[in-house]
């Protein structure tokens, strides 16, 4: 089936006259597993049926369950509790409810689902999934224990086993092979792929993990545990820019996540770290450059005695140099600047580009000068500007401790510390410019 065809499943799916029961909301998940473009065209589905002016207690139910899918939980139980009470609306209000944390609610729209008809399985094995997660193992354990032996066989009672037999620290011989059986019976099953991938990663298989939590994420709405430690996992490649969307997939929907936001806010330190690491092999290539001797290029007489008398010796004396004093040289002409042009041209340099580096020396810092409160200024310490991780590391490889210490350098000056470059840079003159204060030279 096309990209196309699924696209406009999804949307009839959703907002069509039709039936919508758990077959089509099954249709749904394999839709957006099939091609992740169609996330997006749930998303527009729903917000299409929320902009009805009126919509009917069994709209609110295709809302729900859609934003239950895109992993919006809050919005989810907000329109399902106002639903029709119907089976379907009270089996995902449930289902909303347990993703929220709200446990004993939780309970009791499972059971509300079960009495109004939904498969009562399926709810029970919902109301294990609660207890085994309010920490009741045992309860759910007797819960599964008292389900009729054709509820055994499915992939989703089979990994509900294993997990409430993991978290009462059973040998791990006894539930996973229930993870592998339910992943046999349902490859796409988010929950026992993730248990499978934990194992995994606890044994330190690292490349098995990471295909079982890939295989995890794909589902919608997916697993929390999967996403984080994914990102962990994408993190240690140093895939920094997929970790940092795995956290921000827990954010969109839990704003206020501790480790999410610590994760996220690490990984895009992290990623700074990789293009700063980038940006310092570029100073690099360049330092070798500018140190190139100007007798390695093929000049003119006449070019290379001008250069010679100016005690332009490289192609970054060349730099600080401008045209008008080339051309204020004796016998040095048009013909001979444009050689030279050329010559920085083919090295992507150009004349006065590095102007700056002629600026006078300035005074010498004199703190005795400064009046009481701006001694006090200068003394705080460095901490006291919040820096990232990264940044802090390079005031301590420096030795500074204070403000004052650190307003006596200057950017360039910073920027050979390892693993500090230019957003780390910013970041500095940032925190500096809200105490009204400034790098040495700037």
């Amino acid at each position: 089936m096309s990209s196309a065809v699924l696209e406009s499943d999804v949307r009839q799916l959703l907002i069509s006259s039709g039936t919508f029961g758990p077959r089509e909301i099954e249709q749904l998940i394999e839709a957006i597993d099939a091609d992740s473009a169609n996330h997006k065209v749930l998303r527009d589905a729903v917000q299409e049926l929320e902009q009805q002016e009126h919509p009917s207690p069994a709209t609110k139910v295709r809302i729900g369950v859609g934003c239950y899918l895109l992993g919006r939980y809050t919005l989810a139980s907000d329109y399902l509790g106002r639903a029709d009470g119907s089976a379907l609306a009270q089996f995902y209000l449930a289902k909303s409810h347990t993703a929220l944390g709200k446990y004993p609610t939780a309970i009791e729209a499972f059971q509300a689902a079960s009495k109004a008809g939904y498969d009562s399985a399926q709810c029970v094995l919902g109301q294990v999934e609660v207890l085994r997660l309010k920490g009741d193992s045992k309860g759910a354990l007797a819960k599964l224990d008292a389900l009729p032996a054709a509820a055994h066989e499915s992939a989703e009672y089979l990994y509900q086993r294993a997990a409430t037999l993991a978290t009462l620290r059973q040998d791990s011989l006894e539930y996973v092979p229930l993870y592998e059986k339910a992943v046999a019976l349902n490859p796409k099953h988010s929950g026992a792929l993730f248990g499978l991938a934990l194992e995994n990663d606890r044994h330190g298989n690292d490349h098995l993990a990471l295909e079982m939590y890939e295989k995890s994420a794909v589902r919608f709405p997916a697993n929390l545990g999967t996403l984080l430690n994914l990102g962990l996992l994408y993190e240690d490649r140093q895939e920094y820019g997929r970790a940092s969307g795995c956290y921000e997939r827990i954010l969109t929907v839990f704003p206020e996540h501790p480790r999410a936001k610590l994760f996220y806010k690490d990984s895009q330190a992290s990623r700074d770290m990789y293009y700063d690491e980038d940006e310092r092999r570029r100073n690099d290539r360049m330092s070798q450059i500018l140190a190139i001797p100007v007798t390695d290029f093929e000049l003119s007489v006449r070019s290379r005695n001008c250069l010679q008398k100016m005690g332009v010796r490289t192609l970054g004396d060349l730099t600080t140099t401008t045209e008008q004093e080339l051309l204020a040289s004796k016998n040095f002409g048009e013909t001979s600047l444009n050689e030279i042009k050329e010559m920085l041209t083919s090295r992507g340099l150009r004349l006065g580009q590095s102007t700056d580096a002629k600026r006078p020396a300035e005074a010498e810092f004199d703190p005795g000068s400064m009046s009481p409160d701006e001694q006090a200024l200068l003394s705080k310490p460095v901490a006291d500007l919040n820096l990232s991780v990264r940044a802090r590391k390079c005031m301590i490889r420096l030795g500074l401790n204070s403000i004052g210490e650190l307003v006596r350098h200057t950017g360039d000056e910073l920027l050979e510390c390892k693993n500090f470059g230019v957003t780390s840079l910013n970041e500095v003159r940032e925190k500096l410019t809200t105490y009204g204060l400034k790098l040495r030279g700037e």
